[in-house]
């Protein structure tokens, strides 16, 4: 059999998107105006939300909340240590020590039980994380809250990896109280970096207009938006808080709004790609195949994330080495945030969380992405069957 270089998740970029982007060029107006109205218009609707606000990464629209709501110093956050380190970084930024517990046993999500447990009366804030496009189960982690006596506490999902999963018949986007999407370059759907926070109440905890205040702390508390200011004789403005600087621009969201008019299609090919890795792989007794779907909730297909049963961390990454060898891509999703220099240096020590290190010792992730032809995809799984037999 020949070998073809696979990559392992190339952005799906038509002349459409092109086209747009040219569009914008062209228009004379390139940064935050109504493309990016527009972008939000059609997420929220697609999300079946109240909101939509767009930035420019996932990890301003997490640090984004917690700064509009005043989470920071002295209070306390529960979240996981098995995602990207974007999450807790957030955090630290905001002076706040992450209150990590651990995976559910043969799972990538969160243990509800131990959310359960970790909550204190400093608790301000839960921060789930959906891995590989699989929704946390919501309601439970809300029955949690109910049971503490805690509905105070604010959910904030880190979607990161969830844009277009289903959650008990809904698109994700509107079961906690805020979901943040990313659309860098790897995402499902991508705007080459950004990211969004859909939510329903724009009033919550008591905000007069929680979207202007999300719009004008997204610009350094400006405000007036530049599209606005620039207007003839509009040139005055206020700042009213010391906010950021993470908007998104037109250029952006005009591919943005591309990718999500050819979104269903992108998911049904991501879908049958999945299957046929399952198809091959799921006779190998050494395979752990990734969640799919199930009555309640389907994921959205943005990682392959397999794992192999028995097998130690070395012998994974040997596996990813012979991959990489004939030009084939993998990754592992994700390294315990314990093992980075950051966080033992803060004193987090990954034999506290076991069941993420477990995980994470066996995992390889599989090229997906929505240009990957079936062949190919047969291909990868054949190839490293081959290799993971030699081991």
């Amino acid at each position: 059999m020949a070998i073809r270089k696979i990559p392992f998740s190339p952005p799906d970029i038509t002349e459409e998107e092109v086209d747009a982007v040219s569009e914008v060029l062209r228009s004379g107006w390139i940064t935050t105006g109504p493309n990016s109205a527009r972008f939000e218009q059609e997420l929220a609707i697609y999300c079946g939300t109240l909101h939509a606000v767009t930035l420019n990464s996932a990890t301003a629209g997490l640090e984004l909340i917690l700064k509009v709501l005043g989470i920071g110093r002295y209070d306390e956050v529960i979240t996981t240590p098995y995602t990207y380190a974007a999450t807790s970084n957030v955090l630290v930024h905001r002076g706040i020590m992450p209150t990590f517990v651990d995976v559910k046993k043969d799972s990538f999500l969160i243990d509800e039980q131990k959310v359960y447990e970790a909550i204190t009366p400093k608790t301000k804030a839960i921060m789930t994380v959906d891995i590989a496009g699989v929704p946390v189960n919501y309601d439970l982690i809300r029955e949690v809250l109910k049971a503490k006596n805690r509905e105070d506490i604010t959910l904030i999902s880190d979607s990161a990896h969830s844009f277009g999963a289903t959650y008990k018949g809904q698109k994700v986007g509107g079961q906690m109280d805020f979901h943040v999407f990313s659309f860098h370059a790897i995402k499902n759907l991508t705007t080459a970096e950004g990211g969004a926070i859909t939510y329903n109440d724009n009033s919550f905890h008591g905000k007069e207009d929680l979207y202007k205040e999300f719009k004008y702390t997204s610009l350094h508390g400006q405000n007036k938006d530049a599209f606005s200011k620039m207007q003839a004789g509009a040139w005055k403005y206020d700042i009213l808080t010391d906010g950021f600087k993470c908007n998104m621009t037109d250029i952006m969201a005009a591919i943005g709004r591309v990718q999500l008019r050819r979104y269903d299609e992108m998911l049904r090919k991501r879908a049958e790609l999945h299957e046929v890795y399952s198809n091959i792989l799921g006779s190998k007794e050494w395979a752990i195949l990734p969640f799919d779907k199930n009555e309640e909730i389907e994921t959205c297909y943005h990682l392959y994330t397999l794992r192999l049963k028995d097998f130690t961390e070395d012998q994974r990454d040997r596996v990813i080495e012979m991959m990489g060898e004939k030009d084939i891509a993998t990754n592992v999703h994700f390294m315990p945030l314990p093992m980075f220099t950051l966080y033992r240096n803060l004193g987090y020590r990954l034999e506290d969380y076991p069941n993420a290190l477990a995980q994470y010792a066996n995992e390889i992730s599989l090229p997906l992405y929505s240009k990957l032809s079936v062949n190919n995809a047969e291909y990868v799984a054949e190839e490293l069957i081959e290799c993971i037999e030699r081991i």
